[in-house]
Formats: structure tokens, C-alpha cells, sequence
């Protein structure tokens, strides 16, 4: 024996799980006879007996806790990178449907428009904190669409087939500690926040960064990034230590925590809608949008300021608006 191969580590798994080297063999399509002779030349390989057997059947002993766990181990990272490289499936065989999106409110809504969308199917989330591993997974087909906020740079990125749609333009509110005087009013200049401590997450993630750098700089001051954070519990709560930071306009206010809008939208973010034109799920790319486009629209009411910047601001979600009108039309249609 030269070396260890996968089928000797799930022999070793086979074992422990059954506790009977019988119920092993019969599990792998083996005799008992030339499962033991296998065990022994493990066994011998690795220089130690690692099972035993003892009246409540065939137990792994120390050496062999430790080498199943190992093997263990090692199986499944293998079928990680088989479902990598494959993309994931459902138990039938066909591909999991997988939707990649950047930290959002309505992910939950969206995953349950998919899972009506494909008949109750099964629906895997893939969550990034910046939209350009999104665009790289659903280049390589790990990923069948995705929600992603613009970024300095997409314009000249190498989509590879990849097809963006905006989905709105989405105007960045702030979180302040609900009681600070500046909480009492319904909206907030951008340069009454000239003094604060900002939270912002790391630069390499950032994809407002630029965006808050140019309203602060037209607000005549440069934002202090005190703290970096990609948690929004970790930004809320150094916010109720005195800090500011950007939030999405659906946001809550709760906790301490006040949501505000800035007043004249100095800088907002655009939401596209990426999917590709080949692939398992291609031809549900304009169900996508509409998807989409119905989740993001349930998560609107949570803010009531922002509910009133939403009646104001048709133009800003034209686009999303008329998806919903046709998707609707669609349904009744069909």
C-alpha cells in the first residue's frame, strides 16, 4: 500500500458511523472479508490499530478518533469543492437555484419570491460584502443572478455575458443615536455632520466610499473614518457611543438608534439586477427582475420617512415600478 485514498477514508468513516465492520462493508458494496483485509493495510500504513472490537460492537480507539475525524474532515471540504465546481444541486440532480446579493433588507422577501417563482424549489443566498466576487461567481456560473449596488470601476469591468438592469437609485440615509438634538428633526444637512466620528465599512469593501467622500467634500468638510465595520450591529452600536453612520433608507429606527434622511439626497447608490443569458435559469432572467423588484418593494414601508421620500421620488424607481405593473399584468394573465 503506497498511500491513503478517499475510498480508504470512507472505509475508516464507514466503521465509526456503524460501529460493526459488517454493516460497513455492506453499506460500501464490499464483503466483510475484504473490507477487514483493507482495514488491516490501513492499519498498517498509518502504524496503529484504530478500531477495537468491544461488546457494544467495533469502536474507533484514540489513534482511530483522532484519524476519523481527520478523514471526516477531509470529505467534506472534497465535496465543498465538488459543489464549487459543479455549482449546487438539489437532490433530483438539477441545479440548486443560488442568488448572490450584497447585505440587504428584503433578502429574506426575495428568497421567498424565488421559491414561488420555481414551484417551492429549494433557494440558496449567497451574501458578499462587495458586488465584485458577486459578478465574478456569476461569471463562473456559481451563481445564477445577483443584487448588487454600483461601484466605482463597474463601468469598465469585464462582465464576461453578464447583463446589469438598474433596479433603482437609492438615496443613503444616516443612523445617529436617537438622543442627539439633530435626531429631533425629520431630515439632516449632511454638513451638521461635519464633526462626527464616522462608521464605514473597510475601504476594500466600501462601495459608497467615493460617493461620501464627494457630497462631504460639496457639504465643505472630509468625513472622519474613526471605525470600520461590515456588521450592522457593530456599526449601531458605536453609533450609540456618538459615532454616524450611512444606513439603508429602509432601515429602523429602534434601540437608541434614529434613521435620517439627508436632506436634498447628496449622495445616492444605483441597484442593479445581474444575471446571464446562458445557464440553467437563463430564461427566468425578466422573473428575476420582477422578483426583485416585488421583494425590495416590501421592505419600503419599514421607514415611514422613507415611505415619504418613495411617494416624492417616482422617478428614482421608474424602472421597478414598471415590473411590478407588468408582473402583476402577467399574473392576472396567466
Amino acid at each position: 500500500m503506497n498511500g491513503l485514498e478517499l475510498r480508504h477514508l470512507r472505509t475508516m468513516c464507514a466503521i465509526a458511523e456503524s460501529n460493526s465492520v459488517t454493516k460497513a462493508a455492506a453499506a460500501l458494496g464490499l464483503t466483510q472479508p475484504a473490507l477487514t483485509a483493507q482495514l488491516h493495510r490501513i492499519e498498517k500504513f498509518l502504524g496503529g490499530q484504530l478500531f477495537e472490537r468491544t461488546a457494544a460492537g467495533t469502536r474507533p480507539t484514540a489513534l482511530g478518533r483522532e484519524v476519523v475525524a481527520l478523514a471526516g474532515q477531509i470529505l467534506t471540504d472534497l465535496d465543498q469543492l465538488v459543489q464549487v465546481a459543479k455549482g449546487p444541486r438539489q437532490p433530483d440532480g438539477q441545479a440548486l437555484l443560488t442568488v448572490g446579493t450584497e447585505p440587504v433588507l428584503f433578502l429574506g422577501e426575495l428568497v421567498t419570491q424565488l421559491k414561488a417563482l420555481t414551484g417551492g424549489k429549494d433557494v440558496q443566498a449567497r451574501v458578499e460584502t462587495h458586488a465584485a466576487p458577486l459578478l465574478e461567481m456569476l461569471a463562473g456560473d456559481r451563481i445564477h443572478f445577483a443584487v448588487i449596488f454600483g461601484f466605482d470601476g463597474l463601468d469598465a469591468a469585464e462582465l464576461r455575458g453578464i447583463e446589469l438592469r438598474e433596479l433603482l437609485v437609492e438615496p443613503q440615509f444616516v443612523m445617529i443615536a436617537e438622543d442627539h438634538p439633530l435626531a429631533a428633526h425629520e431630515s439632516i444637512e449632511l454638513a451638521e455632520l461635519a464633526g462626527f466620528d464616522w462608521v464605514t465599512p473597510p475601504p476594500e469593501t466600501d462601495s459608497l466610499r467615493h460617493a461620501l467622500d464627494s457630497a462631504c467634500r460639496a457639504a465643505g468638510f472630509s468625513p472622519r473614518r474613526t471605525h470600520y465595520a461590515t456588521e450592522v450591529s457593530t456599526a449601531r452600536a458605536l453609533v450609540l457611543s456618538g459615532a454616524v453612520a450611512p444606513a439603508a433608507p429602509a432601515s429602523r429606527s429602534a434601540d437608541g438608534i434614529a434613521i435620517r434622511q439627508l436632506r436634498g439626497d447628496p449622495f445616492t447608490t444605483t441597484m442593479y439586477v445581474a444575471t446571464k443569458a446562458d445557464g440553467p435559469f437563463a430564461h427566468y432572467r425578466r422573473e428575476f427582475f420582477t422578483s426583485a423588484a416585488r421583494a425590495y418593494r416590501t421592505s419600503v414601508d419599514r421607514n415611514p420617512y422613507y415611505a415619504k421620500w418613495w411617494a416624492d421620488n417616482p422617478k428614482a424607481h421608474a424602472d421597478l415600478d414598471a415590473a411590478l405593473v407588468l408582473g402583476e399584468l402577467g399574473h392576472n394573465s396567466g
